[in-house]
């Protein structure tokens, strides 16, 4: 029906006749002449219907917003004054020789250009209509190249493109799993994957060393901006490789992405240590583009006579950190105020600051209500950070985990805030994680998942395993985690002792893992890998402030589905033949 697409037109077309298929994006009646903005997918070509040509003038001038419309036109040049540089189809329009209406449109639930007055609500219950809008369109054809060109990179690197399964077995991998009852498995269950990590693995063991897939995931756990009930991972896993053959594989594929799509180099990727990653920055996802630091103030804090400082420099597990934000003296009380309001989501009590408005007066030139708890350091607390006139500190006493979490995202407010940024891109690679991390009384759990490897002996891992490291290694740009990876365990009496530092007995490690433990003992070769969010990548990449603006059908925040209404209510029926029964709610009281 059509010859091409509204947003392919340019001055390459000259006196070409072409045939227009789209939706009316606007339509402008100037003086008898009507103008009709035709969008595609690939966006927007004006339309110049003159009244010399009756039938299609009638037409054109019934049209209204969304009408979908087919035009035949010529492609000629704008006159001297109306080229709009904006557009990519700005020099031409086509002179309409014939318009055929093949649908009309009830007034659309919004406008396209008045979309940033509508909710979030209306958007995804009439999401079809939010997609037409040329930004989302943008997006999701940005989308379609990335996957294409990721596709294209790992078969030039000798990966294959091999399904796995949707339906499989609960295991756990930090989050909930989705559940999906049998019907003809009475009282069993099937669960979503919360990755393919297990049969990528089986895979490896099979021979199929080089594997990837663009996969959908599931993971049932409470959402925020950038995460999704389902979501789409790049997953891939190599055999005979270590950690440096894997980073190399997404590195490049990254470069590569950013090349081809934006015309970025994003350069040789830095690599840090987690331990230095949360020393320096409070985060093991730092954001290198902002230009502060935490600073260990606890051997000097620790010689106050002021608890708030002295308890957690004195507690093994606690911190006392600064951070310093140069010309931060500006901040006012009131902002202030509600930077320690923003560090209480983290669990911080409070949030201590100086500022410094004249070194050279001493401490008749600081401004803070701790400055009188702490006379006997404060040059050496000043000299540590390297403080100038003008410049504010703010601290954090508490458990390290508090500190970190509370300074480490203060630190990003404050880059954001005061646009403090010094580069567009910064990506590193964060390495040598804990192999565990204790909760609150005590028991460890896996920092990444049980099946990483650790950087120790099955023995060491067993006789001392808090303080061990993983062969674990994230990808981060611009304070968010891109991706992550291992080397994988591959030995079964490694993978046996790390189920059992984690509690998971030999009975319940054959209920659960039996055939995992089974592939690892018929000669399992060493390998390793990493996934992408798929959705994040694309986030970051478009600017966009949510992954939901990134994805065609997303989920709100609560994991619902306006568009469809679901989840819905099923018929007794189907409850009965999945052997199935709802408890009665309980009755109002009245």
């Amino acid at each position: 029906m059509r010859s091409h697409y509204c947003g392919d037109l340019n001055e390459r077309h000259l006196d070409q006749e072409v045939t227009l298929c789209g939706w009316v994006h606007r339509r402008r009646d100037h003086g008898g002449v009507i103008f009709l903005d035709l969008r595609d997918r690939n966006g927007i070509a004006q339309v110049v219907v003159d009244p010399d040509t009756e039938a299609a003038f009638a037409t054109a001038d019934r049209a209204r917003n969304e009408y979908v419309l087919r035009i035949q036109g010529l492609v000629r040049r704008r006159p001297e004054g109306t080229v709009n540089d904006n557009m990519p189809t700005g020099a031409i329009e086509v002179l309409a020789k014939d318009v055929e209406v093949l649908n009309t449109a009830e007034t659309p639930p919004f406008q396209l250009d008045e979309y940033g007055r509508v909710g979030e609500e209306v958007r995804l219950k009439y999401r079809y209509v939010d997609l037409r809008r040329p930004e989302m369109a943008d997006r999701l054809r940005l989308r379609s190249r990335i996957t294409h060109q990721l596709r294209n990179y790992l078969e030039e690197q000798g990966f294959l493109d091999i399904e796995t399964p949707i339906l499989t077995r609960a295991t756990p991998e930090g989050a909930r799993d989705y559940l999906v009852p049998s019907r003809v498995h009475d009282g069993h269950f099937f669960a979503l994957p919360q990755s393919p990590q297990l049969f990528k693995q089986l895979l490896m063991v099979s021979g199929f060393d080089r594997y990837y897939q663009i996969a959908k995931c599931f993971r049932d756990e409470d959402l925020r901006a950038d995460r999704q009930p389902e979501f789409t991972q790049i997953d891939l896993e190599a055999s005979f490789v270590d950690e440096e053959d894997i980073m190399g594989v997404a590195e490049g594929m990254i470069r590569r992405i950013f090349k081809e799509v934006k015309d970025v180099d994003l350069g040789t990727f830095p690599r840090m240590q987690f331990s230095e990653a949360m020393d320096r920055f409070g985060s093991d996802k730092p954001d290198l583009r902002i230009p502060l630091e935490l600073v260990d103030m606890g051997d000097l804090m620790s010689q106050v006579d002021f608890k708030v400082f002295s308890g957690p420099a004195a507690d093994p597990k606690g911190r006392v950190a600064a951070l310093k934000v140069p010309g931060g003296a500006e901040i006012s009380r009131k902002q202030i105020d509600e930077y320690t309001k923003f560090v209480g989501i983290y669990g911080a009590k409070g949030l201590a600051w100086i500022k410094v408005n004249d070194r050279s007066a001493g401490l008749e030139g600081l401004q803070s209500p701790i400055v009188k708890f702490m006379e006997n350091v404060i040059e050496q607390v000043l000299d540590r950070v390297d403080a100038q006139n003008g410049d504010i500190i703010f601290f954090g006493a508490d458990q390290a985990k508090v500190v970190n979490e509370a300074l480490g995202a203060l630190r990003c407010k404050l880059g954001e805030d005061l646009n403090l940024y010094t580069q567009e891109w910064a990506p590193l690679w964060v390495v040598d994680f804990p192999m565990f991390e204790e909760d609150g009384e005590g028991r460890l759990s896996a920092l990444h998942h049980p099946f990483t490897a650790p950087s120790c002996s099955a023995e060491a891992l067993e006789a001392d395993p808090a303080p061990q490291l993983s062969r674990a290694y994230d990808m981060v740009l611009n304070g968010t985690e891109l991706g992550g990876g291992s080397i994988r365990i591959h030995h079964q009496e490694m993978q046996q002792a790390v189920f059992r530092v984690l509690g998971i007995e030999a009975e319940e490690q054959q209920e659960k893992f039996g055939f995992l433990l089974d592939a690892l003992k018929f000669g399992a070769p060493p390998h390793g890998g990493l996934a992408f969010g798929l959705d994040r990548l694309i986030m970051l990449m478009t600017g966009a402030k949510s992954i939901r603006d990134v994805i065609a059908f997303p989920k709100t925040q609560s994991a619902s589905c306006v568009l469809t209404d679901a989840p819905g209510e099923v018929s007794t029926q189907q409850l009965k033949d999945l052997h199935i029964r709802l408890r009665q709610k309980p009755q109002a009281e009245s």
